[in-house]
């Protein structure tokens, strides 16, 4: 069993920056896939990065790249998401995720059905 507990939403102006923090306890594995989505209100669950647990690779929508930078500090169980130049239509619930029978296709890894457990999710409002 694996907890995952967002922190670090909360309301910033448009251009301004964010980091969100994902702290995972129980057992987590070098083969694990960690990531971020988002759900705005009336919209679905979007994929928006991804980092491999034992070697940090990372995976992001093109949406996504440039402004946002997922990370992970190995020894706190910890992931990271920076999100600079935030934009109005960033606002969002965003949660983390673990994936523990990763698939290394953007067709898995950007689905939210393929991930095993979920945080309760933070809440991102950027004020225009």
């Amino acid at each position: 069993q694996v907890l995952l507990v967002e922190s670090g939403g909360g309301l910033v102006q448009a251009g301004g920056s964010l980091r969100l923090s994902c702290a995972a306890s129980g057992r987590t594995f070098t083969t694990d896939l960690m990531g971020w989505f988002r759900q705005a209100p009336g919209k679905e669950r979007e994929f928006v990065a991804a980092i491999r647990w034992g070697d940090s690779s990372t995976y992001y929508p093109d949406s996504a790249k440039g402004r946002f930078t997922i990370s992970r500090v190995y020894a706190k169980n910890t992931m990271y998401l920076q999100m600079n130049s935030l934009k109005p239509e960033d606002t969002a619930v965003y949660y983390c995720a673990l994936d523990q029978r990763p698939i290394y296709s953007s067709t898995y890894y950007t689905s939210a059905a393929s991930y095993d457990y979920w945080g309760q999710g933070t809440q991102v409002t950027v004020s225009s």
